[in-house]
């Protein structure tokens, strides 16, 4: 999976996990997986359907994705190709700087050498060592493509977010986001519709939405009457 650089981006930025593009404090950064699927749920190789359908709307997304993250988890093969084909990569906005410059942990059993800059492969428990990312501050982490990876990681319930943007396309075949043993309980926190068809929808853990909600209700309200003297 590559993501296109097309038109120079606006730069306006809209926080996901950080909500004002701040470091998050320890224990509250938001893992959110990132992907490009079609309405039977494919997920692979979007670099070879999606590009009729690329928007502004679709390269603000991912710029204010991005620029509101500081660390890319990424599988064997998204990263093997994102290692392909983002070095070297310039845009007037600095989207390319900050996706080369950014720290991208990896999780292979079989890759040893790891080329692109800033890398770093998962040794151990996954589960465990994910668990410890999202303890350290900073912004969010974003896992791009990688089905596998979000497979792996579903039972333990360390992901955040699902930023999906589905396409008005029926494949047929290809890699898709969940099988058969995929199980999550997931709530809707979030759904637009791009001009050329594409839909943007936003998940969540249903109950950390749930509890996001509380927090919110929870809230005192300010007395706005004023005190007579």
């Amino acid at each position: 999976m590559t993501l296109p650089l097309r038109a120079s981006p606006k730069t306006e930025v809209l926080v996901f996990g950080c909500t004002d593009g701040t470091e998050s404090m320890p224990g509250t950064r938001t893992l959110a997986a990132t992907l490009f699927v079609s309405l039977d749920g494919v997920v692979e190789s979007p670099e070879k359907w999606s590009f009729p359908f690329w928007s502004e709307e679709t390269q603000k997304f991912k710029l204010d994705e991005t620029r509101a993250s500081d660390a890319l988890l990424l599988g064997r093969v998204t990263y093997e190709g994102f290692a392909a084909a983002w070095p070297g990569r310039k845009d007037p906005d600095g989207f390319a700087d900050q996706f080369n410059s950014m720290p991208k942990f990896v999780a292979s059993r079989t890759l040893r050498k790891l080329a692109w800059n800033n890398s770093h492969l998962i040794k151990g428990d996954l589960a465990a060592e994910v668990s410890k990312l999202k303890q350290q501050p900073g912004r969010d982490i974003v896992i791009h493509g990688s089905p596998g990876l979000i497979r792996s990681l579903l039972p333990h319930s360390l992901i955040d977010e699902f930023r999906l943007l589905v396409y008005p396309l029926v494949l047929g075949r290809g890699k898709r986001l969940f099988d058969e043993g995929s199980q999550a309980s997931l709530r809707l926190v979030e759904s637009t519709t791009f001009s050329k068809g594409v839909v943007k929808l936003v998940y969540r853990p249903a109950d950390k939405a749930g509890r996001a909600k509380q927090r919110e209700t929870a809230r005192p309200k300010r007395n706005t009457k004023r005190r007579r003297p």
